[in-house]
């Protein structure tokens, strides 16, 4: 029997209010949330990554004037057991992710512009780093782009490549992970002061969609599996054409069946429906309102039932039911307050 309940861990910011990572149980059916509370101390775990055997959650981590990531071990409650960190002089990553037998997490950092990779102990703790990555370079938007800013370090399907979305370079860059150590195989140039923010791979089809954080236009990118190559078939926006706002684009995840894309806008504050047509590319199907302020991230539950929005500026998380049919989404419940929230992460059921 299908579970009736969806549990997702958010990550946050903890300037304010927040004081680490919490866990909600969403009630599938109406977006009830029966349960929402701390599940684990932290400073700033502002990214989040569940090993795929859901024993160990890694978080983005910030330790006084250091960062790095955090390994907690997760619990049969839920709850959050603190193992250890590693953490290194400067501010800490934004993005983390870890291969699908644990025995590697790598992370980009968007101030330092570095990737870094992490053995892990057989208990799920973090070594020191095995490799790290210094990107170099610029870009045409002078402030933004003063600079290389790593956003998203991320393993391929097929687990041979790690992949790189460089906003300040506009460069998505595939490593090959070799004992341990980094090493650069493979470029793709996106539209220059387009600011690639983050990636996802189609679940059946050898393709990649990038969101670009400054231009909201979506890269869907052919993915060579021997090279590690990508290459441009399509950009479409996000936005509309007559949209005059300040707009940062931010999030990108795929429907388990690939029919469907999303990715979340701030500013427009919106999540935006792609159609993913035979070829994996997109056509613009439908765009709704967040119910918030700022959407830095979303995530859609295993089963595909519903959409979990977190809305960073107005402390609130929304839930959407989805039209698995038609990839449309219901608002179910709006205003459930989890403070300064950034990353949204089911479990898996």
């Amino acid at each position: 029997m299908a579970n009736k309940e969806a549990i997702a861990y958010i990550g946050t910011y903890t300037k304010v209010e927040s004081e680490g990572i919490y866990r909600l149980h969403i009630d599938k059916k109406t977006g009830e949330i029966t349960q929402n509370k701390l599940a684990g101390k932290m400073d700033n775990p502002t990214y989040l990554k569940l090993t795929d055997d859901q024993k160990y959650l890694y978080s983005v981590a910030k330790d006084g004037e250091n960062g790095g990531i955090a390994a907690f071990a997760v619990k049969e409650d839920g709850s959050l057991d603190y193992l250890n960190q590693e953490v290194q002089a400067g501010n800490p990553p934004c993005y983390v992710d870890a291969s699908k037998d644990g025995a590697f997490v790598v992370s980009a950092n968007y101030h330092l512009g570095t990737i870094v990779a992490y053995p892990t102990e057989k208990n799920g703790a973090l070594k020191a780093p095995s490799s790290s990555v210094q990107h170099v370079g610029t870009g045409p938007n002078k402030e933004r782009q003063e600079k290389a800013h790593a956003h998203f370090a991320g393993f391929t399907p097929d687990e041979k490549f790690v992949i790189t979305c460089d906003l300040g370079t506009d460069y998505v860059t595939t490593y090959a992970l070799n004992d341990g150590v980094l090493e650069k195989v493979s470029d793709l140039k996106v539209k220059g002061g387009s600011g690639p923010r983050n990636l996802v791979f189609h679940p059946k089809d050898k393709i990649a969609y990038i969101m670009t954080e400054m231009a909201a236009d979506v890269v869907v990118a052919a993915y060579d599996e021997a090279t590690g190559a990508l290459t441009e078939v399509q950009s479409i926006a996000s936005l509309p054409a007559d949209f005059s706002g300040e707009n940062k684009g931010s999030a990108i995840h795929i429907s388990n069946d690939g029919r469907f894309l999303y990715v979340s806008n701030r500013g427009q504050d919106a999540v935006v429906t792609f159609a993913i047509d035979a070829e994996g590319k997109l056509s613009l199907a439908a765009t709704t309102p967040v119910e918030g302020v700022g959407p830095r991230d979303f995530d859609l539950d295993p089963s595909g039932e519903i959409l979990l929005v977190s809305n960073e500026n107005t402390n609130n998380v929304t839930v959407f039911g989805v039209n698995k049919e038609t990839g449309a989404l219901t608002l179910l419940q709006k205003d459930i307050h989890v403070p300064e929230p950034v990353c949204v992460k089911f479990i898996n059921e």
